[in-house]
C-alpha cells in the first residue's frame, strides 16, 4: 500500500510458528498485496485490500507438534466468482489430506499430520463493506480438534477506494515532512504541518476519508519558509490551512454527528496552536496576531 488501510496487517496468533509464509494476490492480475515470510523476515504491506476484491491466499502449514482429531481451516472470505471450483486447492501433494476434507466449503477439516508441512491456496473475494474505514478480515484461521483461539491466521484489512487514497497521499505527506525537518525548514511550520496531518487521521479514522483528503491536500504549496525569521512571509499558507482545518472539522462534525468526540479533537488542536502563537510572537506580532486569530475561532466553535 501505500499502507493496508490506515494501519499494517496484524501478526498472527502462532507469530509464525504454525503458518510460517503467506502471500495475498488479486486473483485477476496477480498483483502482490501483501507478503510474510518468517524464515526470510518479510512482513510487508505493499496494495490495498479493497472489498468486493477477488483475491487468493497462498500459504504453508508447519503441523510441528501432535495433536488428538482434525486440524480446522476457516475462512471469512465469500466464494470467489472467478475461481468457483473450490475455496482450497492444496499445493503439496505429499500432504495427506484425509477424508474430512471439503475444499469446496469455507470451513473444513484435514489429518493432523506430525512433522509434516503444506502449501495451499485459498481463493475468495472479499466482503463489501458499507463502512468508509478499514475492516478486519480473518482470511484464513487454522484451528485445532478442541477449537477455542485459532492455532494461527491472517488477517487483512480492506479500504475503500477513498481510504486507500487518503493513506497513499498521507505517506506522501509524511515523507515530505520529513525532507522539511532536514532541510531545516522553520519549526513553527513544522509543527502547523504536523498538526493538519494528526487531524487528517482522526478524520479518516472515523470515516471521512474524502474530508481527510481534501485536507492533505492543503498542504501542497510551492515553497516553505526556510527558517524561523521568514515565517511572517508565510502568513497566508498558515491562514488557509488554518481555515481548510476548520471548514472541514465543522463539516465532518455535522454530518457524521459526532460532536462531543471532535471537539475534544479540536480542543487538542487549539492547545496546539497556543503554543504555536507563543513562539510566533516572539519572531513575528503579524503572525502572532493571526495564529490568535485562529485559535479564537477554534474556540468560539468548540464553546470554549
Amino acid at each position: 500500500m501505500m499502507i493496508l488501510s490506515v494501519s499494517p496487517p496484524a501478526k498472527a496468533v502462532g507469530e509464525g510458528q504454525w503458518i510460517t509464509a503467506y502471500k495475498i494476490q488479486d486473483a485477476t492480475t496477480s498483483e502482490t498485496l501483501v507478503e510474510f515470510n518468517v524464515d526470510t523476515g518479510i512482513n510487508q504491506t505493499l496494495s490495498s485490500v479493497i472489498p468486493g476484491a477477488e483475491i487468493k491466499v497462498v500459504f504453508t502449514v508447519n503441523v510441528f507438534t501432535s495433536g488428538p482429531g482434525n486440524l480446522k481451516l476457516t475462512s471469512g472470505l465469500q466464494k470467489s466468482t472467478t475461481h468457483t471450483g473450490s475455496y482450497w486447492e492444496l499445493i503439496s501433494q505429499d500432504y495427506d489430506l484425509g477424508s474430512a476434507y471439503n475444499p469446496n466449503s469455507a470451513n473444513t477439516e484435514l489429518k493432523w499430520n506430525v512433522g509434516e508441512t503444506f502449501t495451499m491456496t485459498l481463493y475468495g473475494k472479499v466482503p463489501l463493506s458499507t463502512k468508509d474505514t478499514a475492516v478486519l478480515i480473518h482470511a484464513v484461521r487454522l484451528y485445532s480438534a478442541s477449537g477455542g483461539d485459532p492455532l494461527d491466521e491472517i488477517n487483512v484489512f480492506a479500504t475503500t477506494a477513498n481510504l486507500a487514497a487518503f493513506n497513499e497521499l498521507y505517506r506522501q505527506q509524511e515523507e515530505k515532512l520529513k525532507r522539511l525537518i532536514q532541510d531545516g525548514v522553520a519549526q513553527g511550520y513544522i509543527e502547523l504541518f504536523t498538526n493538519v496531518l494528526n487531524a487528517s487521521k482522526t478524520i479518516a479514522n472515523a470515516g471521512g476519508s474524502t474530508q481527510a483528503v481534501a485536507l492533505l491536500n492543503g498542504l501542497n504549496v510551492s515553497n516553505e519558509p526556510a527558517s524561523s525569521t521568514m515565517e511572517a512571509l508565510f502568513l497566508p499558507i498558515v491562514g488557509v490551512l488554518a481555515a481548510v482545518a476548520i471548514i472541514f472539522v465543522v463539516m465532518f462534525m455535522r454530518v457524521r454527528g459526532k460532536v462531543s468526540y471532535f471537539q475534544l479533537v479540536v480542543e487538542d488542536q487549539i492547545k496546539d496552536l497556543e503554543g504555536l502563537t507563543l513562539r510566533a510572537s516572539k519572531i513575528d506580532r503579524s503572525m502572532s496576531s493571526s495564529l490568535e486569530s485562529v485559535k479564537d475561532r477554534l474556540k468560539r466553535l468548540v464553546g470554549m
